[in-house]
């Protein structure tokens, strides 16, 4: 809304100014200089004159255009209603304006070096008259201390041109700092033959100033004691100032004709990540200081100590071809080069990502890439098993074995300490399977004695086991453990009578049970051990045997009895006796089942309870 009642008002003061009954006059200064990082007062002073009285409406605007030409743009608006810093300007935030009748004031904090601009005043009383006037800001900021580097390895005096001795630097400054060049206090000015300046001139990204100074002379024996330096004068608010660098003193040297550029570390292949040397020499004698630069820019001189360039923690962008040329073949196409290449290996990408649910019987291809600047090779493992080779995993009729995690590993064969890894977990889901499920178990135990039923099932999720006895009232859950697919149980079990039990494993994905049986085996005295080489068999036909000559017995007492022979008085009463037996009469023995340890035990015809180790003897 102000652009808009600006303009308009512009407009309209433009329609009046034909007919102009006042006029305004303003007074600013042409420049200001300021520090960097200062604040900076821009002062407009204005007044009417050709009217009775005040204006009672003013607008003032501040506009600000770059040094020379180009468009401006307007950061302040105000008038007798309202003040409006304009948004989205590089001064939103930063300036403020302060206002009476006499003028206007302009406060820009922390001034930059972008600030170097024409600040325009603008003011306009409609009828009382419109003016404008603008200040250049000036900006300054002082370099750092010069920095100045004599050829250390010297100049050889049989030069028939000057040489270099030393190279002097100012760094961050604001305007472009001078340097000149002084031996014994004396200054040098470029002389044919004698004295040469090469300045190089550098604009930071920053905005400041960077200047590089090298000096060339012509050395003579009397100058081996010399002592050089370089001074820098630069410009301050309302000054011009100078600082001087330390005294260095040079010596002579040969030129060098040759050089030679080589990568002395790490031998073989340069992977992503590793620290390069690269080392320059040349045929100079001392050798002299090298530049280092690559091919593809030239005009960049990189960090260097002597004669060796160290490239820390390279990757494939420091890839290209690298050059050196000593520090003192100015003119002179003398340099060396090496090609470098950074091999690399990206980050492995596994498809599915993360974790992947699958079904069981279902099917599943994963892949695993990475992107490489060599051949790879890659291998999958399960468990730190190998389950596959190549770029792809095929999983086909999912079990709930198949979930877990598997892991690619890329490797580069070329180069092995460049490698990678990626990792999908797989999670199979379906109903419970019970291990051992296709047939009913079968089991005979000896009544009174415990037995342990153990149930285990597969699925995903997890399986819940519960169980459901008949035939006992003493039972209870010994062991219970599970894993993400698995669950197993343990129940003791009393045998008092036929037991039934059954398993009952389920999740959300289904249900399926085990159902035990198991037979209880009347326990029964027993005299002797069970021989390990007779079997049940031998004990019916003994019991048989004995029935026999029982039955036997008594019919011949019967027939003698009806034939008279056996009269039936007291005095001819014939006694049946229990006669004495001992434990070496009749032996019975009996085994369970295989899987009891115990014998069934029979009881003594006399009732004399036997103990399990002994013999029952029957009559």
């Amino acid at each position: 809304m102000a652009f808009y009642r600006g303009a308009f008002l512009f407009l309209l003061v433009c329609l009046l100014n034909h007919s102009v009954w006042g006029k305004v006059e303003l007074t600013m200064n042409d420049n200001l200089e300021v520090y960097l990082g200062d604040s900076a007062e821009i002062p407009c002073h204005y007044s009417f004159y050709g009217l009775d009285e005040e204006p009672s409406f003013v607008m003032i605007q501040w506009f600000v255009r770059a040094a020379g030409s180009g468009p401006r743009m307007r950061i302040f608006y105000s008038d007798d209603s309202e003040q409006i810093v304009d948004n989205n300007t590089d001064y939103s935030g930063r300036i403020e304006v302060t206002s009476d009748q006499k003028g206007t004031t302009l406060l820009i904090q922390n001034v930059q070096l972008s600030d170097e601009k024409e600040f325009f005043c603008q003011v306009n009383g409609l009828a009382a008259g419109y003016a404008e006037r603008k200040t250049q800001l000036r900006v300054f900021a002082p370099p750092e201390a010069p920095v100045i580097e004599g050829v250390t390895t010297g100049v050889s005096v049989s030069n028939i041109i000057p040489s270099k001795v030393a190279s002097c630097e100012a760094r961050n400054g604001y305007p472009k700092p001078n340097i000149t060049w002084y031996k014994d206090n004396e200054p040098l000015t470029p002389t044919a033959g004698q004295v040469n300046v090469i300045t190089l001139v550098t604009r930071e990204s920053t905005g400041f100033y960077s200047v590089q100074s090298t000096l060339e002379y012509k050395l003579a024996k009397q100058d081996k004691d010399s002592r050089f330096f370089c001074e820098v004068s630069f410009s301050v608010p309302g000054d011009i100032r100078v600082m001087e660098s330390h005294r260095i003193n040079v010596t002579v040297h040969y030129p060098t004709t040759m050089v030679e550029l080589w990568k002395e570390s790490p031998k073989g292949l340069v992977k992503e990540g590793d620290t390069v040397e690269l080392r320059c020499q040349g045929d100079g004698n001392p050798p002299p200081l090298f530049i280092f630069s690559k091919e593809q820019e030239p005009d960049v001189v990189l960090e260097s100590r002597g004669d060796v360039l160290m490239l820390p923690t390279v990757s494939r962008k420091d890839s290209g071809i690298y050059q050196c040329r000593p520090l003192d073949s100015v003119g002179q196409a003398v340099k060396g080069e090496v090609q470098l290449t950074v091999h690399y290996l990206d980050p492995a990408v596994v498809i599915p990502k993360d974790s992947e649910v699958m079904l069981t019987g279902e099917d599943l291809v994963a892949s695993c890439n990475a992107l490489s600047s060599l051949k790879t090779v890659t291998v999958w493992y399960k468990d730190g098993e190998v389950v596959g080779h190549g770029n792809t995993l095929h999983l086909d009729d999912a079990t709930f074995e198949t979930s877990g995690e598997y892991v690619c590993s890329v490797i580069v064969p070329s180069l092995p300490s460049l490698n990678t890894s990626g990792s999908v977990h797989i999670i199979v889901q379906g109903g419970p399977q019970v291990v051992g499920v296709e047939e009913e178990v079968q089991l005979a135990e000896v009544a009174g004695r415990t037995v342990n039923l153990s149930c285990e099932a597969h699925g995903h999720p997890p399986p819940r086991i519960s169980w459901s006895i008949i035939g006992s009232q003493h039972w209870d859950e010994v062991m219970s453990k599970s894993n993400d697919h698995m669950t197993h149980s343990t129940v003791s079990v009393k045998v008092s009578s036929d037991v039934s039990a059954v398993c009952n494993a389920s999740n959300d994905m289904g249900t399926e049970v085990k159902v035990f049986s198991i037979k209880a085996i009347p326990r029964v005295t027993r005299t002797a051990p069970f021989s390990p080489v007779e079997g049940s068999g031998v004990i019916i036909v003994v019991i048989i045997l004995c029935l026999l000559l029982l039955a036997i017995l008594g019919s011949v007492l019967y027939f003698l009895h009806k034939k008279g022979k056996i009269p039936c008085g007291r005095s001819g009463k014939q006694e049946i006796t229990k006669e004495k037996h001992t434990k070496d009469d009749i032996v019975v023995e009996m085994k369970n089942n295989p899987k009891t340890e115990d014998a069934v035990l029979l009881k003594a015809v006399n009732g004399e309870k036997k103990g399990p180790n002994e013999q029952v003897t029957v009559v």
